[in-house]
């Protein structure tokens, strides 16, 4: 590959804000649920780099072909990779497309096909435009596309705050999670936080039915949340995080009581006991705490269950599904909720809006 930007390259990021900013000389996009994806094009040759450097181009090559066809012959354009379903996005689908087994991500590609949403121009034939102000990149990056079709597109842009504005209240029902701003002179800087991002917050009261430890040692690494159901069924919703270390060993205590005979009657008791070498049962909707991680096969996902009673409150920004899309945080206990009243029926639910509608600009 010889291309005057090469991989691998971090991809420029975001520092979140309260509320879009405004002004002058400011750029808005949707920001899609996706997978970051800086596409790398040398002619027949095609390097997807993901986020953290590690190149997804084995796991999707139904976008690598899509580059092929429709992208360049020489460039190096970062976007995201989305899995679009019906009226909206499925991040879960996306999910399932990073497996270990090449007959499965074949069987994937044809049934769960992906689409790139390209948003900015870093290199074009033998020019690096790095150095170049966003401005010029995005319409650049306009003229260069302006042929491309599904399943490669262009964000959706603006300068109009309102209009911004207007999308970030709107597209969410469509599973977007915000609006991105940026600046028309802002230099293309790998792994820096020069953009800015506003995404939803809300939050719930949920039951903690366990807790996994720590990697450094014996103190509270996550809380396991969970909510009812219907039919009355407590399902595992996600975990809550992001503690200190003094907070961590706090948190030891705190939950010492409700450890004991914890596991005697827990509504997850059956997966406790399974076997979660395989990963199998993180394939439906409802994954069990102890499932295996797809992305660190080492990742220990042991658990400690709790008995079901303590309540506590988190911020969280979106659903996927039943479950929280992303780790919750941590806000305060509710003594004086009842875990019993903690149902889905708490959670905001955005309004439906059509997925084609915000592709199609």
């Amino acid at each position: 590959m010889d291309l005057p930007v090469l991989p691998p390259v971090k991809p420029m990021l975001a520092k979140p804000a309260a509320s879009l900013p405004t002004g002058d000389g400011l750029y808005y996009e949707p920001k899609w649920d996706g997978f970051r994806c800086i596409v790398f094009r040398d002619g027949d040759e095609v390097e997807l780099g993901s986020r953290n450097e590690r190149p997804l181009t084995r796991y999707f090559p139904d976008v690598v072909e899509a580059a092929k066809a429709q992208l360049p012959e020489r460039c190096v354009v970062d976007g995201e990779i989305i899995v679009p379903r019906g009226d909206r996005l499925d991040f879960e689908s996306l999910l399932q497309r990073i497996h270990p087994a090449a007959s499965r991500v074949s069987k994937l590609a044809a049934e769960t096909p992906a689409s790139f949403v390209a948003f900015d121009l870093l290199a074009l034939s033998d020019e690096s435009l790095l150095s170049t102000p966003f401005g010029e990149r995005q319409a650049r990056l306009r003229q260069a596309l302006a042929g491309a079709r599904a399943p490669v597109y262009v964000t959706t842009v603006t300068q109009d705050a309102e209009l911004a504005q207007r999308w970030f209240a709107e597209f969410e029902g469509a599973g977007l999670d915000g609006v991105i701003a940026k600046r028309a002179d802002l230099l293309y800087a790998p792994d820096q936080r020069l953009m800015t991002k506003v995404k939803h917050v809300r939050t719930a009261d949920c039951v903690v039915a366990g807790f996994r430890w720590h990697k450094s040692g014996p103190v509270v690494g996550s809380l396991l949340l969970g909510l009812y159901d219907d039919a009355g069924t407590l399902q595992h919703i996600g975990v809550a995080a992001s503690f200190t270390m003094k907070r961590r060993a706090e948190l030891v205590e705190e939950l010492a009581a409700y450890r004991a005979s914890a596991l005697s009657g827990h509504p997850w008791q059956d997966w406790a006991n399974a076997d979660t070498s395989t990963g199998a049962e993180g394939a439906g909707e409802h994954r069990m705490p102890g499932a295996t991680s797809r992305w660190n096969a080492g990742k220990d996902l042991s658990w400690v269950p709790l008995r079901p009673e303590l309540v506590v409150e988190v911020k969280y920004d979106q659903l996927e599904g039943s479950r929280l899309r992303h780790t919750g945080h941590f806000q305060r206990w509710r003594p004086d909720r009842d875990a019993r009243s903690c149902t889905y029926d708490q959670l905001d639910v955005p309004v439906k809006y059509d997925l084609a509608e915000v592709l199609g600009g």
